[in-house]
């Protein structure tokens, strides 16, 4: 069967008894139907006192992967599973991820909710509309985009120079065709021509913005906070100033609320907020994280894509500024992704290929000692396909063995939470022994200045030998230091499909130059996103996108979406 015929086999549970299990009563739900609801603003502020007391926590775990390829790596199936697994040995585990994108529902990654028996259900809704998170955050990006033209075009009290706007509208569909376009056409009525471009909503800073506030309040602050260009005087422009906080803060009221769904299995999860780990800080809301983390004693949560991009932004973005530490990282690698990384065609993946394994198999590599420099404990997962052989699994592990790593294989994907419990005893253990808290560190420190901070990262985990920056990316980043902001994280933009910023250097690249053509300062969110290569923040779709592959009955069942 399909994911999505698994999914739509499995019988639901009530969300408000999922709730139960984690002490949330139905009156602290707002339902979304039968399967899907948010917990209330009370319950929310009630989660969040707890959790600030790190003792009353539970066990945070990490779970981030290998550079992906187009075998796939299935991380968001191993955590779903890994959820499942501690529960199947006995641990009260709730899972925090992020909601899926309808730009690569449509393009070609497919859907965010696991695969096989590991997954959070209902997977149609909570790919496509879900409880209208991410369309509330588009809407609330956009009216902001328009009461900046409105600003300008009735009289521009603020001086503001339209050349300079560093606000993009969005929409959540991969849609190249707004990467650049020129809005303002048709006469004086219909506003001040200029240049503009759209990035996709999960890109967004209101998105980041979503994920990273506690509060309505601190949502408000951070949206004040927000650079949407300069004046005439090339003094920066803060949304402020504009005085209409209030109105965007009033689209968001519901979408700063985590959303509470389940597994396959009943395994609470909680899924909120989307942005991609290639363009952004790619984790799920601090607020679903510290909610789970008061109502579970294991958390597992994943960071988009590999752990240059994904774990990296975790540790030093929002661990940073949320104040948590890891217990644990998970490392999910497959067979047939490593010997891609070695370089064997798609086609032949299904063939053993002992070389190329452990070819392939410095990648994983080069994520192993990146972890370490965190002082958090990691374990391999290997998650299984019906292809890999037995000698191949077990160089996998000897070669683990030898980095000083450990590496469990892993088949949630056709056993559920029953396939993963070796690995969630170890995890458990690792988790249990505290080391993680105690020995976890950043990359860098917020002192650092932010091109250091670039450097640092670029060397010390794409392992570039050096950085080389445009000149105004370097003259941009005078400026925001100027403006205060030389203390803030570093949010890197580079390909997902290679450690470096060219997606055609596979396996472990190294001694390049890494090149930072851009940087835009997203004072709102609290970093500056650096563009590196050709990275860009809206998306195309493929030749063949999986909008060809999905369709609905007159029953309202859908197909093809996995």
């Amino acid at each position: 069967m399909t994911d999505i015929e698994i999914a739509q086999k499995n019988k639901m549970l009530p969300i408000t008894e999922i709730a139960q299990k984690i002490d949330i009563s139905a009156d602290e739900l707002e339902l979304y139907g039968p399967y899907k609801a948010k917990i209330t603003m009370g319950k929310l502020r009630e989660l969040q006192e707890k959790a600030k007391n790190p003792a009353k926590r539970g066990k945070l775990i990490l779970v981030t992967a290998i550079t992906p390829t187009p075998a796939g790596e299935g991380k968001s199936t191993v955590s779903i599973g890994l959820g499942d697994g501690l529960r199947k040995i006995g641990k009260k585990s709730v899972i925090a991820l992020r909601e899926p994108s309808l730009g690569p529902c449509f393009g070609v990654k497919g859907g965010a909710c696991g695969g096989g028996y590991a997954q959070i259900v209902p997977m149609e809704d909570i790919n496509l509309h879900f409880t209208g998170d991410i369309h509330a955050i588009s809407i609330a990006n956009n009216l902001i985009a328009a009461l900046i033209d409105n600003h300008i075009q009735q009289g521009n009290a603020l001086g503001i120079d339209p050349r300079t706007i560093s606000w993009k509208r969005c929409v959540d569909l991969n849609d190249r065709a707004l990467r650049n376009c020129i809005i303002g056409l048709g006469g004086r009525t219909n506003g001040v021509p200029r240049e503009d471009h759209f990035c996709i909503s999960v890109a967004s800073e209101i998105m980041a913005i979503i994920c990273l506030s506690r509060t309505i309040s601190e949502l408000k602050e951070r949206i004040d906070n927000i650079t949407i260009g300069e004046d005439f005087n090339k003094k920066p422009v803060r949304f402020s100033a504009l005085k209409c906080t209030g109105a965007v803060a009033a689209l968001l009221k519901d979408a700063i609320r985590p959303n509470l769904v389940q597994t396959l299995e009943k395994t609470p999860a909680f899924i909120h907020g989307g942005p991609f780990a290639n363009i952004a800080h790619g984790c799920n809301s601090v607020n679903a994280t510290l909610s789970a983390l008061a109502l579970g004693d294991y958390v597992v949560t994943e960071a988009g894509f590999a752990a240059d991009l994904g774990a990296e932004k975790f540790l030093d973005i929002k661990c940073r500024l949320a104040g948590l530490a890891p217990s644990a990282v998970v490392i999910v690698a497959t067979i047939r992704a490593l010997k891609m990384h070695g370089g064997v065609s798609k086609a032949d993946l299904g063939s053993e290929n002992m070389a190329a394994l452990a070819l392939g198999f410095e990648n994983l590599r080069v994520h192993i000692e990146n972890i370490r420099k965190y002082g958090v404990p990691a374990v391999v997962a290997i998650n299984r396909f019906v292809s890999d052989t037995a000698d191949e699994i077990a160089l996998v592990k000897e070669l683990c063995a030898k980095t000083g790593s450990e590496a469990i294989l892993c088949e949630s994907w056709e056993k559920g939470g029953e396939g993963v419990t070796e690995l969630a005893t170890r995890v458990a253990s690792l988790c249990d022994s505290g080391e993680g808290e105690k020995a976890f560190r950043h990359l860098y420190e917020s002192t650092l200045p932010l091109t250091a901070k670039i450097e640092t990262i670029a060397t010390s985990i794409y392992r570039a030998e050096s950085v080389s920056f445009s000149e105004s990316a370097l003259k941009k980043l005078a400026a925001f230091t100027d403006q205060g902001y030389g203390s803030l994280p570093v949010c890197i933009a580079k390909t997902q499909n290679s450690i470096s910023h060219d997606p055609k250097r596979v396996g472990a690249p190294s001694g390049y130059v890494f090149p930072v053509r851009d940087v835009q300062l997203y004072s709102g969110a609290g970093f500056v996103v650096a563009l590196a290569g050709d990275i860009m923040t809206m998306p195309g779709l493929p030749k063949l996108p999986a909008a060809l592959n999905i369709d609905v009955d007159d029953d309202g069942v859908i197909s093809g979406l996995f």
